[in-house]
C-alpha cells in the first residue's frame, strides 16, 4: 500500500472526497502490482491508474470552471505537472516494463505530490465547488 486513506485530507466537498477514495484504492492496487513485480497487472492497472487520475482531474477542473473560481489555472498547472511526468512514466514503461523505476517514482515523487496537492489546492478549492 503506497498511501493510507489517513494521509488524504478530506476537504469540505463530498464529490471530491469520493474521486479521491476511489482513485486511492486504483493507486494502491497499481503500487501493489508494481511493488511485487507482477507485470502483468501492472500493465492493466497502469492504464486504471492513469485513468483514474485523468477522471479526479477533469472533474475537479470542470467544477472550477462552472464556478469561474479564481485560481482554477494554478490549480490545473499543478494537475498539468504530474500529467506531463506520469505520461513520461507510461512512456518508459511501455518500453521497458521497470517496476523498480515506476516505483522509485511512485514512493519518492507521487505520494509526496498526490497528498500536498489535496492538502493545498483542493482544500482550498472544495468550499467554492458546489
Amino acid at each position: 500500500m503506497l498511501i493510507q486513506e489517513h494521509e488524504v485530507q478530506q476537504v469540505p466537498n463530498a464529490m471530491m472526497n469520493m474521486l479521491h477514495q476511489d482513485e486511492l484504492e486504483v493507486i494502491n492496487n497499481f503500487y501493489d502490482a508494481i511493488k511485487s513485480k507482477d507485470i502483468e497487472a501492472a500493465d492493466e492497472l497502469f492504464g486504471q491508474f492513469l485513468a483514474e487520475v485523468e477522471t479526479h482531474f477533469k472533474t475537479e477542473e470542470e467544477m472550477m470552471e462552472q464556478v469561474a473560481y479564481g485560481d482554477a489555472q494554478m490549480h490545473k498547472n499543478d494537475h498539468d505537472a504530474i500529467r506531463k511526468k506520469l505520461e513520461k512514466f507510461k512512456k518508459r514503461w511501455d518500453v521497458l516494463k521497470g517496476p523498480t523505476e515506476v516505483q522509485g517514482f511512485l514512493e519518492k515523487d507521487f505520494k509526496k505530490w498526490y497528498t500536498q496537492h489535496i492538502a493545498k489546492w483542493d482544500t482550498q478549492a472544495a468550499p467554492h465547488l458546489g
